[in-house]
């Protein structure tokens, strides 16, 4: 028999626990298309865990989350999270750090049937780097990046490798080939940050000698966004670093119908984690009204990572068909459904289809 395909799922704070519940239901619905059997396993995280052991992210949750093949993290509240010496520890940065997931990579595009803020229709994917850039909880070896020193100056340090470089050049490059448009767009401000981000350049031009069927810009950060408002079907794959790369795709996003749609997959050699692209929501906790749609659609992206083409092409279809008609939306689309019976027809056309 082959190995079980071994997803742990950590449902996180707020709408966490509804919108893991719906995509665990979705994902076992297909489980008989995949090529392997699926094994589910859960772990508690943030206040959840904070409760119950005293810190967010306990290290047996790490140490599991390297045995598995993939992990499906929920939203978690972190900026709510007491400070780091008091177990309030980010999931989701600690994770992308300890099981080295060097790449997030970021779909936006448009829904036939629904309506969006973008004049046109448009499929894009931002490649961002996920280890370092300006995000100072995560460029050091030791301690952070952002310090204070003293009560009047706040100092941050930006770091950008060639390795990393490197790495999200060649994935970005290599997920480009596989498009029709195969159309590369790199994301900088080297008029402004010289040195980083002209180290960063220098990598994805050598990285694009190897792709010269592919179409090769590089375009300022705040011209990029500008493009985006005006004409996101220009785009096709944008390779950039952290920060810039975390703004573009939400931004994107947002103008392909909102943050409730935004798949996400942090993927690295040989580990994958699943994520959506939105916060926890407190404020709608409990309620039945969140849209699963993005940790559900995060998920599809990890089952085509590992080669799980034929269950990911089901739910993709299953999730646009509901898109496309407002009577199976849930209510953030304005629609009518809650989120379990939004989970419920998914599941139930999955079924049908396998049938």
């Amino acid at each position: 028999m082959s190995q079980p395909l071994r997803y742990l799922c950590l449902a996180g704070d707020g709408i966490g626990p509804e919108i893991m519940a719906a995509t665990e239901a979705v994902l076992r619905a297909v489980a008989p298309a995949l090529t392997r059997p699926l094994q589910l396993e859960q772990a508690e995280i943030g206040f959840a865990a904070l409760e119950a052991s005293g810190t967010t992210l306990p290290e047996a949750v790490i140490a599991r989350a390297t045995a598995v093949e993939g992990v499906i993290l929920g939203p978690v509240s972190h900026n709510a999270y007491p400070l780091a010496d008091a177990g309030g520890i980010n999931p989701s940065g600690v994770l992308r750090k300890a099981l080295d997931l060097f790449a997030n990579h970021r779909p936006a595009a448009t829904w036939q049937g629904l309506e969006a803020p973008s004049r046109k229709a448009f499929d894009l994917v931002v490649m961002r780097e996920n280890l370092e850039g300006f995000y100072a909880d995560r460029n050091m070896h030791h301690g952070g990046g952002e310090f204070m020193p003293d009560a009047d100056t706040a100092l941050a340090f930006r770091k950008i490798t060639r390795a990393a470089s490197m790495n999200i050049a060649q994935a970005g490059f290599a997920l480009a080939a596989t498009r029709p448009a195969q159309k590369v767009t790199v994301i900088h401000k080297a008029n402004v940050m010289r040195i980083s981000d002209g180290l960063f350049l220098e990598c994805c031009r050598a990285v694009a000698k190897a792709y010269p069927q592919i179409t090769y810009e590089e375009v300022l950060v705040d011209a990029a966004a500008a493009h985006l408002v005006r004409d996101p079907s220009r785009f096709d794959v944008l390779i950039t670093t952290n920060m810039f790369g975390d703004i573009l795709s939400d931004l994107a996003s947002e103008l392909a119908g909102g943050l409730g749609l935004a798949g996400s997959l942090n993927f690295g050699r040989p580990h994958a984690l699943a994520q959506a692209q939105h916060g926890s929501a407190p404020d709608i906790a409990g309620q039945d009204k969140a849209n699963p749609t993005s940790l559900i659609l995060s998920a599809e992206m990890l089952l085509r990572h590992h080669g799980e083409t034929r269950a990911a092409d089901l739910i993709r279809t299953t999730v646009g068909q509901a898109l496309a008609r407002p009577e199976t939306r849930t209510g953030d689309l304005g629609g009518t459904m809650g989120t379990v019976a939004f989970t419920q027809h998914l599941t139930t056309q999955i079924s049908e289809a396998l049938r």
